[in-house]
């Protein structure tokens, strides 16, 4: 897999530090804005980029690379993608996928019509650890309730007190406390339960309508979900399943799934699987070896899953009455 590189922020950074541990993936150009083409040189230097652009159309024509990774601001997820797409690039696309489930259902039909790969990076779906919850959640016997918290105080926060409104808090660009964090916990639950009956977000919003922090509720037939995220307040942050035989844990947040408690009766076994500390090794040694075995079903599939989520959590968001600029396209 050869990819591109859309953004400079902390995600690209963090990314083409994992892509070092993934000798599957090869890195050939950025694309960025002018503003950050400094930042871009120092990032090609270092990790043997190729080529820089400040031209997104020229870098979409690049055929140095077949994959473009998108690692910029949320509400241009959508556009950004849609662009590559129509340009015949397969596309990894940062969470979260879209702002509006509307948006993510009119990529999917491109990518089908185009026979083209498209991927959101979520790092959970692709943890040993997560696959070894998948695998043994039988064993707690019938599930009754589950819960998982993200509660991260953010940086941002103490300026977004100070009237300071950086994107992380803002509606137009599509931010919020759900869509930042919140959205791995929906994905966790999701992709071991499916779609719930109903969801309803109870939101602590802040002056401007954004959720600084909220729990959704998730309605199964016989069990019920909390996701909890939070960059107003800090907490541990886990992940809990318990049946009638017993619970398994998720000792971090859900889109490390750092370490694994299975307790069954009085006995209680820690498994970790993970053998890296980036947790974006995994994901994109996933997404190499789907693409290199022409496996696009699985692709459609995991796609599927990522609809799904986008539905939940642009309905809760909605149910909490927090509006973005993109509802208005």
């Amino acid at each position: 897999m050869h990819l591109g590189i859309v953004g400079a922020g902390g995600i690209v950074h963090h990314c083409l530090e994992g892509l070092k541990d993934v000798p599957t993936v090869k890195v050939t150009a950025i694309y960025v804005q002018e503003k950050e083409k400094d930042v871009a040189h120092k990032l090609a230097e270092k990790y043997d980029i190729q080529f820089i652009y400040t031209d997104y159309i020229k870098f979409l024509k690049d055929t140095t690379f077949d994959f473009v990774y998108i690692g910029i601001i949320n509400n241009l997820h959508y556009e950004f993608t849609k662009i590559a797409l129509t340009h015949g690039k397969n596309v990894i696309n940062e969470k979260p996928f879209t702002s509006t489930l509307k948006e993510s259902i009119e990529l999917i039909d491109i990518a089908k019509q185009h026979k083209l790969y498209l991927f959101e990076a979520i790092t959970l779906l692709y943890s040993p650890n997560y696959t070894y919850v998948k695998e043994n959640l039988s064993k707690i016997g019938k599930v009754k309730l589950i819960q998982c918290n993200y509660s991260q105080y953010s940086s941002r926060y103490t300026k977004y007190l100070n009237k300071e409104v950086l994107p992380a808090f803002d509606p137009k660009f599509s931010g919020g406390s759900l869509y930042d964090i919140n959205i791995y916990n929906i994905h966790f639950v999701v992709g071991l339960f499916g779609e719930p009956l109903h969801t309803k977000y109870y939101a602590n919003l802040g002056f401007n309508g954004i959720d600084t922090s909220g729990i959704v509720i998730m309605e199964f037939e016989n069990y019920i979900a909390t996701c909890t995220g939070a960059k107003d307040s800090a907490s541990p942050s886990f992940a809990i399943i318990q049946g009638e035989n017993g619970y398994i844990k998720i000792n971090s947040a859900t889109n490390v799934c750092e370490s694994v408690d299975i307790c069954i009766g009085n006995s209680v076994q820690t498994i970790n699987f993970n053998k890296h500390d980036n947790h974006m090794v995994n994901e994109f040694t996933a997404f190499a070896k789907i693409f290199k075995d022409n496996d696009i079903e699985k692709c459609y599939d995991i796609l599927d899953h990522t609809r799904k989520v986008i539905k939940i959590i642009a309905n809760s968001r909605i149910s909490a009455g927090i509006k973005f600029l993109a509802d208005e396209n």
